[in-house]
């Protein structure tokens, strides 16, 4: 694409490569960049949608103050003036800035600076706390610094690669379409999934371990047992290059036993010691781990269970070996690296040593230094709740949706003092709990760096003009700073003089690898940036993707991107999850993500095409669980814990394991009525990482008292919404629509289709049967259909997918007409059905009827007769299930 800018995805964390183009109507042309060496040209779907995402409508384009416009100037010298006045009054520990991996690396260096280097307090913290900061601390345990010894590289060149807690074809689909491939061109190589639901990844895969929620501790203490007692330890590396063997071994002893193990995990032994003995019998094993080891209460100990594994058999450091996090937000390594944790210093410098404070206090030439780790996510909203902290700064993240407790993160927000967001939408569940926003730059608009999973450092530059008056965060931070009296650490002119800045303090007494006459005030640490500094402008510009550690001094042909310094092999001790299940609460409520769907969906809930394959917030239940609760497939269910409730679409599936339950993360109050799954979600948090137990929610679930459903297609949705006891907001291509559901009896029928088209002057197409509870009508304007609404007593209701296309019409025919009565299509193969394939808009009954009349046998086949599954790929595993 000529003329296109190179940046990058701003989704997850394996940080593709995007070539975007600008069009006149505000969207952009977007492909994958083939140079880029994490993605050589390929996009997800989220990833491929992005031009769709962009425009103006619904975002915040000028500061405000209480609801009101307010000028840059006097926004901020508000903002500056309460801030000193809170820390003038009760010390610098009573403000706090929570930020996001959605910032890109230099907002988030000068964001750290102003709070640890100036304000003097480490009360900043980060939304990543809540998806990775247990592989953090579980890499600092091991190897005395948070370092991802795996590249994506060896992801294709081991021989066992090893899924735990990652539904990866869903949230990292690129990464696992290279990782298919890789086992495609090796049909040796073998691939295994450990995760207690059966996702999109585990379709493919050759061995599914569904194991007991919170047990992978067991499992991964057994696996270190079995391979010292196998001969499998590499007793030459463990001498060298580790400590600890012995307290790992004494501390999982219990774990001896395989069955033993296995019970406790609810596996079958035989499965549980064919892994075994396949991790002991295979030099070059990957294990990748994600939310699902992090997200607990006993997440760091996960996390280090699996690094003992490849201590002992020395499968770390050579190509095709290694304990490899994957990372979730596209920034959160960047987070990492500037020190955007409560407990972090900048450049992997540790908070808790004096000589590393005083090493970044004299390079900042700052006026004092945050001496003790900050509150992390959870103790932070508890701290305001409890009036300890009197002003926060929330950058570029919805915590009232996303925060575990959600519903005492919103009340804490509401009796804060001052509560300041800069956000890129103006109404967002944290939004309506501030009291001042601050425009900021959205993707596309805003320019600097982000690292992905594998430490690859890429830049995201701008290719759309600035609107209204939207501001980098980093110029939004620096001007607070100045206003504060701190005008010369932030007097930065643009994205590259921060850079500049922060590769700096990673060289700073950093000797360079194997460099003699190293100085005793040295602190050697693997993240170096030497090699990057003095770039100007224009290197920065021209910047191309690299992996850190970048000094200047390339390594040696086939060598590693670096030594890893000395390691430990960490005990780890078994403990059950923070709460368990009662009479009261029988079963666990695990949360996670969504393929086509991103965090509070923000920007992901513009695109038709991605609100198309999960459209409304559900929840999976077993259908022995379903039985027992009385909960019926597509109807209501209200889930409720100690903490809150919320209200979803019930999704009866055999993926589920009996005893639990499967929420997605992404809905708030924007895009539903109820179905803010993090005021269910249990606070508990790992003691050493912070990261709460998202995973691991005791809940009860009731049938939802819906006396009736309906639903609403409209092209011009009202602005106020009649009033429902429960409804969600999905976008069509030509359309709005509304699901929707009442808790008392309808009494007058008529006027539905007016309540959702109200003011239309047209031709109106309508039947009731109040005795029955069902209403049916369709407005039409110059022939094109203009709304439809349908009511039914039952959730059982006509589809969705066939009256979508009917607004696809410039003209309704006589039988769409005739249709739209009988509330089914004339010629049943126009419904496609739930789309599987978003790239290609391909639907279920369209793939099983192509199964079905050619005999296909293979997904590849499929994507021959329906192009499906040949795109991002995403949706191949669900192909797969279909399939079978």
């Amino acid at each position: 694409m000529s003329d296109a800018v190179q940046t990058t995805c701003p989704y997850c964390g394996v940080g593709c490569g995007v070539l975007a183009r600008p069009n006149a109507d505000g969207s952009a042309a977007v492909l994958g960049d083939p140079d880029h060496p994490a993605n050589r040209g390929k996009l997800c779907v989220k990833g491929a949608a992005l031009g769709e995402t962009l425009g103006l409508h619904g975002r915040l384009l000028h500061p405000e103050i209480n609801g009101q416009r307010q000028s840059w100037a006097h926004a901020l010298n508000h903002v500056a003036a309460g801030f000193r006045q809170v820390i003038d009054r009760h010390g610098p520990d009573a403000v706090a800035f929570y930020v996001s991996g959605q910032l890109l690396t230099e907002d988030y260096y000068v964001a750290n600076k102003l709070m640890k280097g100036y304000l003097g307090s480490a009360n900043i913290d980060t939304n990543s706390r809540l998806c990775m900061s247990s592989a953090v601390a579980g890499h600092k345990r091991a190897f005395g610094e948070d370092l991802v010894p795996c590249t994506y590289d060896d992801l294709e060149t081991a021989d066992l690669v090893v899924l735990v807690g990652s539904n990866t074809a869903w949230c990292h689909p690129i990464l696992y379409q290279r990782l298919m491939a890789a086992r495609a061109a090796r049909p040796g190589m073998q691939v295994v999934v450990i995760d207690p639901r059966r996702t999109a990844t585990c379709e493919d895969a050759d061995l599914h371990l569904q194991l007991t929620p919170g047990t992978d501790v067991w499992l991964f203490n057994g696996l270190l047992q079995y391979l010292a007692a196998h001969g499998r330890t590499d007793r030459s590396f463990v001498a060298a290059r580790t400590t600890g063997l012995g307290e790992a071994l004494s501390a999982s002893a219990a774990q001896s036993d395989p069955d033993a193990v296995a019970r406790r995990c609810g596996l079958d032994p035989a499965l549980l010691r064919g892994f075994y003995a396949l991790f002991a019998a295979t030099p070059k094993v990957v294990t990748a781990f994600s939310q699902g080891v992090n997200q607990s209460s006993a997440g760091t100990d996960k996390v280090n269970a699996i690094i003992n594994c490849h201590l002992l058999t020395g499968r770390i450091g050579t190509p095709g070996t290694g304990p490899f996090s994957i990372t979730g937000q596209p920034n959160a390594m960047g987070g990492r690296e500037v020190g955007g944790l409560a407990n972090q210093l900048a450049a992997h410098l540790d908070l808790a040593d004096p000589a590393h404070r005083t090493l970044v206090q004299d390079f900042w030439a700052s006026p004092t230094i945050a001496e003790r780790p900050g509150l992390k996510a959870v103790e932070l909203f508890d701290a305001i709740d409890a009036g300890r902290v009197k002003a926060v700064w929330i950058m570029a993240t919805n915590p009232v949706v996303s925060m575990p407790d959600a519903d005492k993160v919103r009340r804490a927000l509401k009796k804060c003092e001052m509560v300041v967001v800069s956000d890129v939408i103006r109404d967002t569940d944290t939004n309506a709990c501030a009291t001042v926003l601050l425009p900021a730059l959205g993707w596309g608009e805003k320019d600097g760096t982000v690292t992905n999973t594998e430490r690859c450092i890429t830049r995201q530059r701008a290719f759309l003009p600035t609107p209204g008056e939207a501001k980098a965060d980093w110029w939004i931070i620096c001007q607070l700073a100045q206003r504060m009296g701190f005008a010369d650490g932030f007097n930065f002119d643009n994205a590259a003089a921060i850079f500049d800045e922060h590769a700096r303090l990673t060289a700073c007494r950093n000797p360079l690898p194997g460099s003699t006459g190293a100085s005793v005030t040295d602190i050697p640490r693997v993240l170096h940036l030497g090699g990057l500094t003095g770039l100007g402008n224009a290197g920065y510009d021209a910047m191309g993707p690299q992996r850190w550690p970048v000094t200047g001094v390339p390594p040696a042909p086939g060598a590693p991107d670096f030594v890893l310094p000395q390691m430990t092999l960490v005990p780890t001790p078994v403990r059950a999850p923070g709460n368990a299940v009662s009479a009261a609460y029988p079963l666990r409520l695990n949360t996670g993500r969504l393929r086509d769907q991103w965090h509070t969906m923000t920007r992901t809930a513009r695109s038709a095409r991605l609100s198309a394959h999960i459209d409304q917030p559900q929840l999976a239940v077993h259908p022995a669980d379903a039985a027992r609760h009385r909960l019926q497939d597509g109807a209501l269910a209200r889930v409720t814990s100690l903490w809150g409730t919320a209200v979803l679409r019930v999704q009866v599936s055999t993926a589920q394991t009996r005893g639990d339950v499967f929420a997605p993360i992404h809905w708030g109050s924007t895009h539903a009525s109820a179905a803010r799954i993090g005021a269910v979600v249990n606070p508990v948090v790992d003691p050493l990482s912070g990261e709460p137990e998202f995973k691991h929610t005791p809940v009860t679930v009731t049938p939802f008292a819906a006396r009736w459903y309906g639903f609403a297609l409209m092209r011009h949705p009202p602005e106020t919404l009649p009033a429902l006891a429960w409804w969600s907001r999905i976008q069509g291509a030509f359309h709005t629509r509304l699901e929707f559901a009442g808790d008392r009896p309808l009494t007058d029928m008529t006027p539905w289709l007016r309540r959702f088209a109200p003011g239309l002057d047209g031709e109106w197409i309508e039947a009731s049967d109040p005795a029955r509870q069902r209403y049916q009508g369709a407005a039409v304007i110059d022939e094109r259909l203009e709304a439809v609404v349908f009511v039914a007593p039952t959730p059982t209701l006509p589809s969705r997918q066939w009256l979508a296309g009917l607004f696809a019409l410039d003209r309704l025919e006589r039988h769409d007409r005739t249709a739209l009565l009988a509330g089914r299509p004339a010629d049943p193969g126009v419904d496609q059905g739930p789309a599987v394939c978003a790239c290609f808009g391909v639907g279920r009954n369209c793939i099983i009827e192509a199964i079905r009349a050619h005999q296909l046998t293979t997904a590849a086949a499929v994507g021959q007769h329906l192009k499906a599954g040949t795109n991002c790929g995403s949706c191949v595993p669900e192909i797969s299930a279909l399939l079978r």
